[in-house]
Parts: C-alpha cells; sequence; structure tokens
C-alpha cells in the first residue's frame, strides 16, 4: 500500500485536493488547526460565491461532506504539523499532539488572513460600530438577518464601500493587489441593493480591477441594472456628526473634495499572508517570498513546487488568489504528488 499524501489546511484548495487524490484510489492525511473544515468560506461566514453565485454553504459545505465521506481519507482537526523530515516518498511529518505519520508527498493549502482593519485606523473601524468589513456584510446576509446597522439594528439608507483596504497600501506594508476585493465588494453591493432597493450604494475606488469576464458580470452589471455608484477617490478619514458617519476625501477625477454621509461604510478588506506562514515555513523548511507568503517554484517547468522537493502549495497559501483557481491549483498540486507515493508502493 502506498504511503498517504499529507494535505495541510482544510479549505477549498486543501479540500479539492483531497477529493482529487481519493477519487484515484490515494489514501491523503488532511490536517486543519480549526475545529471544522472549510476554510474561510465556512469559518467566516462567507455568503454568495464569486463568481458561481452558489452559496458558500452549499459549494464549499458540500465539498466538506464528499471528504468527510471518503474512507481513503483521514481528518485531523484542531492539529498543526510542527515538524517535517525526510524527503520525497518518504517523509516522516510529527503533528502537535506528538503524533507521527509518514506520507509520500506534502501539499500545503494554508489559505491567508484577512486583513485587520484595526490598522487602518484613520477610516474608523473599531471607532464607529457601523463601519464593518465585506466579511462581517457576507455574515448578515449568509445568516438571513439582512444587511443592518451594527449600531441600532436599522436597515442603512446610504452605504460606503471602500476599497483596497489592506491592499495596495505601501504605507502599511501592503503593497500588493488582493486581487479578488473588487468583484466581491461589486456582488456585495448587489445583494445589497437586492434586500433593500431603497438604500444607496456607492463604491470608492483607486481602480476598479474586475479582472477578466468579470467586468461585464459586476462592474457593468451593478452600475446599469443596480445602479450602484462609483466614485475615484482617495479617502482621507472616515469621522461622525454624532448621528451619520462622514466619508472624507478627494474626488480624483475632477480633483475636489468630498464630503458624504452614510449610515454605513463598509471596509474591502484584503488578503494578507497566513499569520502562520514564518512558523509554516520552519516546521516545512519551505521559503517565504518577499511579502511573507509561501514561494512558488518555476510555475513553468515546476507547477505547484515550494523550495523543498515533494512539498507542494496550493491557492492563497502563495498568494491573493479566487476560490476556483484555488481549487484548480489543488488539482495541479495533486497530479504533482501522486508520482512522489508509488515508489513507497513498491518497496511496502
Amino acid at each position: 500500500m502506498s504511503r498517504p499524501v499529507l494535505i495541510v489546511g482544510g479549505g477549498p484548495a486543501g479540500l479539492a485536493a483531497a477529493s482529487a487524490l481519493t477519487a484515484v484510489g490515494q489514501r491523503v492525511v488532511l490536517v486543519e488547526k480549526a475545529e471544522r473544515l472549510g476554510g474561510a468560506p465556512i469559518l467566516s461566514g462567507y455568503a454568495k460565491l464569486v463568481p458561481s453565485g452558489e452559496w458558500a454553504k452549499d459549494a464549499i459545505g458540500g465539498m466538506v461532506r464528499r471528504v468527510e465521506a471518503q474512507p481513503l481519507a483521514t481528518v485531523r482537526l484542531r492539529t498543526t504539523v510542527a515538524s517535517l523530515k525526510g524527503g520525497p516518498g518518504d517523509f516522516n511529518a510529527e503533528f502537535s499532539d506528538g503524533a507521527a505519520v509518514q506520507v509520500g508527498a506534502v501539499i500545503l493549502c494554508t489559505g491567508f488572513t484577512h486583513f485587520d482593519s484595526l490598522n487602518k485606523p484613520e477610516w474608523g473601524f473599531g471607532t464607529y460600530p457601523d463601519v464593518v468589513t465585506t466579511a462581517q456584510v457576507e455574515q448578515m446576509i449568509s445568516a438571513g438577518t439582512g444587511v443592518r446597522c451594527p449600531s441600532d439594528g436599522r436597515a442603512p439608507q446610504r452605504v460606503a464601500i471602500l476599497l483596497c483596504v489592506g491592499s495596495r497600501d505601501r504605507q502599511i506594508g501592503r503593497p500588493w493587489c488582493s486581487k479578488i476585493c473588487c468583484t466581491v465588494s461589486a456582488n456585495i453591493a448587489m445583494e445589497i441593493r437586492e434586500q433593500l432597493p431603497d438604500c444607496h450604494v456607492y463604491i470608492y475606488y483607486m481602480d476598479i480591477r474586475t479582472f477578466g469576464l468579470y467586468e461585464t458580470k459586476y462592474y457593468w452589471r451593478s452600475q446599469e441594472e443596480f445602479k450602484i455608484k462609483y466614485i475615484k477617490a482617495r479617502i482621507a478619514e472616515v469621522t461622525s456628526d454624532g448621528q451619520r458617519l462622514i466619508v472624507k476625501g478627494e474626488d480624483t477625477l475632477v480633483k475636489r473634495p468630498i464630503t458624504i454621509p452614510f449610515d454605513m461604510v463598509v471596509h474591502a478588506i484584503g488578503m494578507d499572508p497566513n499569520v502562520d506562514n514564518k512558523s509554516i515555513a520552519t516546521a516545512f523548511g519551505v521559503a517565504l517570498e518577499p511579502n511573507g507568503y509561501l514561494e512558488r517554484g518555476n510555475s513553468y517547468g515546476n507547477t505547484a513546487e515550494t523550495s523543498r522537493p515533494g512539498v507542494f502549495v496550493a491557492g492563497a497559501a502563495a498568494g491573493p488568489e479566487t476560490i476556483d483557481d484555488s481549487i484548480a491549483q489543488a488539482y495541479a498540486a495533486a497530479a504533482r504528488a501522486l508520482p512522489l507515493v508509488h515508489p513507497a508502493q513498491a518497496s511496502a
């Protein structure tokens, strides 16, 4: 019997890798530090996913159920990997509880951390209760309670969504684009308008990056069908007049200051490297790229490889990523890992 493949991280990428490998009869050990599988879409209570429009609890929840029902998959929750010794085809992984397992290959699907808006205090988060994040709005929508102002439970009449909070900001050490925030924000804006047809929703942006085929489905549709208003601006601060939130900044198209009152302000938070990446890099003996994500190998010649042979990476562990592309990368990583377990099979 071949040695299993160790998959670290139970989000969309880890679940996809596990499904791909077990589908061809390969055993896997799936390790997840949280108390349940599903990653950010489940643990953070995402609502409708981009671009499928499926509810996260159904789409990602279905992936979780398939893995949990798979007899070839051993799932270890509330567990991390303390160390990894050996080489391709013959690794020994020691877990945080002292247990150990021999595996033929490793796939790191350890994901990302949401940017903490407390690191952008001038934009009001942590000071005013009605300044929230896109993740919090997703939770309101997925919970079925409706979008409401946390301060008093009222339905907002005016909502501002501020893009690039924790992205493309060198002053706070986040120079990268988080790739999906523009599209997610347009999607959330439309969901708010569906729930609250009389609510006016504004999106403040530096640039709009609804890349690829998302341009028509999200950017133009949000304007033309849902009447979302886009303001190209540089935000200075978010304050309050005692009744409403005040967004102050400069309209960079007409070069004039703007001050607009809102009932709710939403931070479109970016994707930070996993806060555990330094310890992950140490435990697995892999390198980090300059921004703190796991470093990929040569993408053309060695798809999914890290700096350590036999250890592969997929999804947002290696940089901001969409769910769909994370799943595709997981399939690629599974294909790269599978041949490494066959030498162990011959000697078993």
